[in-house]
C-alpha cells in the first residue's frame, strides 16, 4: 500500500494505462456485439469465457483456487455487485443509449465510490479527493454536452447505467472492506464464475440457450470482451484495488469514458468536436490529482527514514 494514501502507487501505473485502453475500447466493441447477440446471452458467454480463461491462467500460474470457508459469503456477494448487477445493468444500457453517452454516465463511478468509501471505509474526504472528483465530473458534463436530450429521451437506459456505476462502486469498497487472501488470478477468475451464474439462469430463463450466426465484426467484438475486457481488465481492476485505496483507484478510471468516446469515433464513425478536447483537458487535471505524489509531511518523512 502506498504511504500517501491520496494517490495511485507508481506500481499500479502499468496496470491503469492497460486498464484504461482495454475498458475505454470496449464500449464500441458491446455496441457492436449487442446490435446482433441478445443482452444475457452476450453478458453469459463474456463472463463464463473470461472465467474458464482465468482459471487455466490460474492454474498455470501454480495459484491455490480452493476458496476458504470465511471468505465465500463476501466473495458471492462482492462477485454480485462487480459482475452480475454490472453486467446486467450496462447491457441494457448501452442498448438503449449511443455507446459513448453510456461509458460518461458509467463513470460516474468515482463519485460513489468517494462517497460510499468514506462512510465505509473511513476513507479521508481528502482536498485532493474533492478536487479529483470535481474535474472529473466536469469533463464528463462537458462530455455530455447537448446529451441531455439524448438521456431523458432514454430514461430507462440511463438509469440502468447509473445503477451500474453504484453496483460498481459498491463491489470496489467490499473488496477493500473484506478483503481476500486468494491470489488476484484465483480471486478473478472466481469472482466471474460465481457472478456468472445468475446470467446463465437469466439467459436460460429469459432468451434461451441458442446461438444464431453473427458477423465477423460481432464474433470479433464477442471475442474481445472475452479476453480482454473480462480475463484481462477484470484482474488488472481487482489488482489495482488490492494495492490503492478504493476512492483513489476509481478515480483513477476517469479517463476510460475519454478513451470510450475516442475509439467510438474510430470504430463507429462518430467525429470529434471541441467539448470532447475541453473534457479530455478536465480528465486528465483530474487524474493528475491522484498520479502526482503530494508533498511528504514532517511525519512521513520522519518514518521514510526510519525504514
Amino acid at each position: 500500500m502506498s504511504r500517501d494514501q491520496s494517490t495511485l502507487p507508481r506500481t499500479t501505473w502499468w496496470l491503469l494505462a492497460a486498464l484504461t485502453l482495454g475498458w475505454g475500447m470496449n464500449w464500441p466493441m458491446m455496441k457492436i456485439a449487442l446490435a446482433e447477440i441478445p443482452v444475457w446471452t452476450f453478458r453469459c458467454l463474456s463472463v463464463a469465457g473470461g472465467g474458464v480463461a482465468m482459471f487455466v491462467v490460474a492454474r498455470l500460474a501454480g495459484h491455490r483456487l480452493r476458496i476458504p470457508k470465511d471468505e465465500l459469503r463476501m466473495l458471492v456477494i462482492t462477485a454480485l455487485f462487480n459482475v452480475t448487477l454490472w453486467n446486467v445493468f450496462v447491457g441494457y444500457g448501452v442498448r438503449a443509449l449511443p455507446a459513448g453517452r453510456a461509458v460518461i454516465l458509467a463513470f460516474t463511478m468515482p463519485v460513489w465510490t468517494v462517497l460510499i468509501s468514506a462512510f465505509v471505509l473511513r476513507e479521508r474526504l481528502t482536498r485532493r479527493k474533492i478536487t479529483g472528483v470535481a474535474l472529473g465530473m466536469a469533463g464528463l458534463a462537458v462530455l455530455l454536452g447537448d446529451s441531455l436530450k439524448v438521456l431523458g429521451e432514454a430514461p430507462f437506459g440511463s438509469v440502468m447505467v447509473l445503477l451500474a456505476a453504484v453496483s460498481w462502486a459498491c463491489g470496489t469498497v467490499l473488496m477493500k472492506r473484506y478483503p481476500s487472501t486468494l491470489s488476484t488470478s484465483a480471486f478473478t477468475a472466481w469472482s466471474l464464475v460465481i457472478g456468472g451464474l445468475p446470467l446463465a439462469v437469466g439467459t436460460a430463463l429469459l432468451e434461451g440457450i441458442s446461438l444464431r450466426p453473427m458477423s465477423d465484426a460481432a464474433t470479433g467484438a464477442l471475442l474481445y470482451n472475452i479476453f480482454i475486457a473480462f480475463l484481462l481488465c477484470y484482474w488488472l481492476w481487482f489488482r489495482i484495488v488490492t494495492l490503492a485505496p478504493a476512492g483513489v483507484s476509481a478515480l483513477g478510471t476517469l479517463m476510460i469514458p475519454v478513451v470510450g468516446i475516442t475509439s467510438g469515433m474510430l470504430i463507429l464513425g462518430e467525429r470529434p468536436g471541441l467539448a470532447d478536447l475541453g473534457a479530455m483537458i478536465l480528465v486528465i487535471a483530474a487524474l493528475a490529482t491522484v498520479l502526482v505524489p503530494g508533498r511528504a509531511t514532517p511525519a512521513q518523512a520522519g518514518a521514510t527514514v526510519d525504514r
